[in-house]
């Protein structure tokens, strides 16, 4: 199979027809990259005034079937259109969840009742998602889950506590895993719902990082009443739907637009007076290599998306590149900034931009599974390595340690 690179002629007019219409509708990226860590509040507004801008002129969904209230284009549509908004000031954190995880798994392993009530208030900005999965003793062991659902009646009542909810605070509806099932062993006894984060028993409690902003939440569920229609995929079968999340979660974050690049970078370098300098210019010539191998990364992904086929570790390898990229581009970038790169507030200079990155890198190399999760799946399942040892997972939930 031939690797997908550069645009076709209809590709290339689709991009044209792309970068007009952001030229009308958005400003050229700034200088910071669009940075919104000053106020969450703001940019929260912004992403849903900007969604519904896409919404209104249909940009929204590119490639949503039009059943869903999507455009019915082409996942390769939708990847060029993302790389052309990257280049404009336009803020869509808000929905990765909604629109990057959320979306898919509905569209898959919904209910037609479930998908018409939420995929086009979805897509429209007016309902904002989040992901209630992880928990302090199921982050990497994420099948661990211990958020007790008992059956009532017509419905569940849950309780429990989850943790690192991005954007939890302004969420209208969650994801959640729940252990329905405490004796069938842990992958097989849990259900995942849709669960409504106005229901009484909800507690979101913001959780400030090193970055200054509280992008991240702590979420208890006290007695919180869900219908049995909310659930997804089957009683106890959540963990074939979490998978689903989570594959569209990394292919998200691996191929998501970085608030910074590496000419930006470079820029920083000369604005400094370091771009002479040989050591300086090797690392920056580092840094533009691993962005040049992550493109050609991406072509990969682009290429089973023109042939419509599912990415296979390409996924997990471009998640994990990514992680590291960042990692190690900013430590160049704090080479670069010296004694700046110590100094807080205004008095950083341009370089606190890229202090914010450095602080934020923990973020990529931990959401969507950490690099060394990434490391374990790209080995069992891309090159055919034997399974990490697993002494619990065919043992009930219940007679497990922390079970």
């Amino acid at each position: 199979m031939s690797m997908h690179i550069g645009d076709s002629p209809e590709e290339a007019a689709f991009r044209a027809e792309a970068r007009a219409w952001l030229s009308q509708h958005a400003s050229p990226r700034s200088e910071d990259g669009g940075s919104w860590h000053d106020d969450l509040d703001a940019h929260s507004i912004a992403c849903k005034k900007w969604q519904r801008v896409l919404f209104d002129n249909g940009w929204a969904g590119l490639s949503w079937p039009k059943q869903f209230g999507g455009r019915g284009g082409s996942h390769l549509q939708e990847s060029i259109f993302n790389e052309e908004q990257a280049k404009f000031d336009t803020h869509t954190g808000l929905f990765a969840v909604s629109l990057g995880m959320v979306g898919p798994t509905l569209m898959a392993h919904g209910t037609p009742e479930q998908q018409e009530e939420f995929l086009p208030k979805m897509l429209s900005g007016e309902h904002v998602w989040c992901q209630l999965f992880s928990e302090p003793n199921a982050g990497s062991d994420l099948a661990n889950v211990a958020t007790r659902a008992i059956e009532d009646g017509d419905d569940f009542i849950v309780n429990g506590q989850k943790v690192w909810t991005s954007m939890g605070q302004y969420a209208d509806y969650g994801i959640l895993l729940t252990r329905t099932e405490p004796d069938a062993p842990k992958h097989k006894g849990i259900t995942y719902f849709i669960v409504d984060m106005k229901t009484p028993g909800i507690e979101v409690r913001p959780l400030v990082q090193m970055t200054g902003v509280a992008h991240f939440n702590e979420v208890f569920l006290t007695d919180v009443r869900i219908p049995k229609a909310n659930i997804v995929g089957g009683l106890h079968g959540g963990w074939a739907v979490a998978n689903t999340t989570l594959t569209s979660e990394r292919g998200f974050i691996g191929g998501g637009s970085s608030s910074w690049s590496v000419d930006e970078l470079i820029d920083f370098a000369r604005e400094r007076g370091l771009d002479k300098d040989p050591v300086v210019r090797g690392k920056l010539a580092e840094c533009y290599a691993r962005a040049q191998t992550l493109t050609y990364l991406g072509y990969r992904l682009r290429t089973a998306a023109s042939n419509r086929t599912m990415p296979g570790p390409e996924m997990f390898v471009m998640k994990l590149a990514y992680a590291r990229h960042w990692s190690r581009t900013m430590d160049v970038a704090m080479d670069i900034a010296g004694a700046h790169g110590m100094i807080s507030g205004d008095a950083a200079g341009d370089a606190l931009h890229w202090q914010h990155n450095l602080l934020g890198q923990f973020a990529i190399r931990l959401g969507g599974g950490t690099n060394e999760v990434q490391q374990n799946i790209i080995g069992e399942r891309g090159l055919g390595l034997p399974r990490e040892p697993s002494v619990d997972r065919d043992q009930p939930w219940r007679s497990l340690a922390k079970g």
